[in-house]
């Protein structure tokens, strides 16, 4: 399956920018309790592993451009969190 044939690029930026919103309205595939877990804690990484697992046969550079997103992303976060909190 191509990623082209199945979303847009509004799909695309909406995963990038607001990964949990669209996870939630936009996904139409099953979730178990680890994709909850990783829903709540890390969304780019979550992104990331559904991309690789769906779309890396046709779409291998979308999926690695994913995983940096993922883990610069979540990095990012992580990094803006703690210097808030430790700022007040």
């Amino acid at each position: 399956m191509d990623f082209w044939a199945v979303h847009g690029i509004l799909f695309l930026l909406f995963i990038t920018f607001f990964p949990r919103l669209t996870m939630l309205f936009a996904v139409a595939v099953p979730f178990g309790w680890l994709a909850w877990i990783g829903w709540v804690f890390v969304p780019h990484l979550t992104v990331a592993i559904l991309a690789t697992q769906y779309y890396w046969h046709t779409n291998p550079i979308l999926c690695i451009i994913a995983w940096f997103i993922a883990l610069a992303g979540t990095g990012g976060e992580g990094k803006m969190v703690h210097l808030t909190v430790r700022r007040y």
